[in-house]
């Protein structure tokens, strides 16, 4: 890989872990009921959940993309068709203040950790994330064991500056929660996100 080719997924991934979802939601959920060291291990589940769906691209998709064209092709419009879904929910309802408070937890640390872990893996955003974009953008059929290592610590890197500012912010995000307009800026703005890469990955050939 190049360094054009590790920026271009720093980038797409820092847009995707910043864009609100079932992840981030938790993760506030977590910092407003249980603080930020209980928050702060739920992340490290998160992104345990990000390398294991990086590992299964680069070690099951590389097979695919090079002997399935259909299958691949399938995946592709089967994101495009989530993002789209996903922006029309962000548009017509998203983040609520009740699926925050839902989503507060109890427990220890490992419990956290368990939880960020469960929530990656039964996402669906972050599933296209690695099956419909990380594809485009790495060229699975030529990388080597040294540039896995380094999307690795790359995953880790930018999910970390994206997600630990969420919990430094979660305490005092109280009045933010409060406010319709606010919600709704956010929630707008993550449709028009999701929207957006949906057209990008369609438009890739």
């Amino acid at each position: 890989m190049t360094l054009t080719g590790f920026l271009a997924y720093s980038a797409a991934l820092g847009i995707a872990a910043a864009i609100p979802g079932p992840g981030i939601t938790a993760l506030v959920a977590r910092a407003l009921g249980s603080g930020f060291r209980s928050s702060l291990a739920m992340s490290f589940g998160l992104m345990v959940g990000d390398i294991t769906y990086l590992t299964a691209v680069v070690l099951g998709l590389a097979f695919v993309a090079q002997s399935f064209g259909m299958v691949f092709l399938a995946i592709k419009w089967l994101g495009v068709a989530y993002l789209a879904f996903l922006g029309w929910r962000f548009w017509n309802s998203g983040i609520t203040p009740e699926t925050v408070e839902a989503g507060k937890g109890k427990g220890g640390l490992l419990s956290s950790f368990a939880a960020g872990l469960t929530v990656t893996l039964g996402n669906p955003k972050t599933m296209i994330f690695y099956l419909a974009i990380t594809p485009t953008i790495v060229d699975l059929k030529t990388i080597t064991l040294a540039d896995y290592g380094i999307l690795v610590a790359l995953t880790v890197v930018v999910l970390l500056v994206v997600l630990v500012p969420y919990l430094a912010l979660a305490a005092k995000a109280r009045w933010f929660l409060k406010s319709p307009r606010a919600l709704k800026a956010l929630n707008r703005t993550a449709a028009g996100f999701m929207v957006g890469a949906a057209a990008a990955i369609a438009a890739r050939q």
